[in-house]
């Protein structure tokens, strides 16, 4: 299929420093500054009315909020606040693992999300484009080499990748056309791949993003390359397989 994008060329990148792409610094800070008070407030404010909701025959874990309205004072107020900042600083370490970094230098494409690590040698990457929320790098036959979900700004992206010379692709995915909803056991694909997906199906309703990044690389590696849609997974395989079973099975 045409539209990949031209390689670069140009060699005048080859001394400029790497350019790192994450969350603006106020977005960074509000993540460690808002959850813990937030967090503290509303378990204050539950046990300032576990009394009442003790009373109410209908709600559910009565015995812990009767639990809570029978702890006297200033002991229960010192709890919840101390619970609720601790619950507010494990949200805030869970979004901030969450939160990607992308570093793009003339050698290579590198990113980090969760303590882990993963990077693409430049000379690997013959289109770089945002599909919706998703940083998606792919090699010149069309498969992904990448496909990483954010809330990085697109324009971010786009000039870092522009500024060392990658082939950015602002029309994005030049294979829109070929995704197809998945369907469970759909004949063009191996029985491996089904089994894949459909595992992948249940991380996606389960919300279990780490396992469907997992089951991703393995669906990649047989050359089935899938996207989402309101839990709904969408695949692909490389052009020249296109039409064929992705793997023997």
């Amino acid at each position: 299929m045409s539209g990949m994008g031209e390689r670069p060329t140009e060699v005048a990148h080859a001394g400029a420093e790497p350019t790192v792409v994450r969350e603006p610094a106020w977005v960074r800070a509000g993540v460690w500054v808002v959850p813990p008070p937030l967090g503290a407030g509303v378990l204050w404010g539950l046990k300032s009315i576990s009394g009442w909701i003790a009373s109410l025959s209908w709600f559910p874990a009565q015995g812990v909020f009767r639990l809570v309205s029978e702890i006297a004072e200033p002991y229960a107020t010192a709890g919840a606040v101390a619970l609720g900042l601790v619950a507010g600083l494990v949200l805030s370490a869970i979004i901030a693992s969450e939160q990607l970094t992308v570093t793009v230098s003339h050698r290579e494409v590198r990113w980090r999300r969760d303590g882990k690590e993963g990077g693409v040698d430049r000379g690997r990457i013959a289109s770089v484009f945002v599909d919706r929320k998703a940083l998606v790098l792919l090699d010149a036959a069309g498969a992904e080499l990448a496909r990483e979900t954010s809330d990085l700004a697109r324009e971010r992206l786009r000039d870092a990748f522009r500024a060392h010379g990658y082939p950015w692709r602002d029309e994005g995915d030049p294979f829109e056309h070929d995704y197809r909803l998945w369907v469970d056991g759909t004949d063009e694909l191996s029985a491996t791949a089904n089994a894949l997906l459909r595992e992948r199906q249940r991380a996606l309703r389960e919300d279990e993003d780490d396992e469907a990044r997992v089951l991703r690389a393995e669906l990649a590696k047989l050359g089935v390359f899938v996207r989402e849609e309101k839990k709904r997974q969408y695949w692909r395989t490389k052009p020249e397989v296109s039409g064929e079973r992705a793997s023997s099975g």
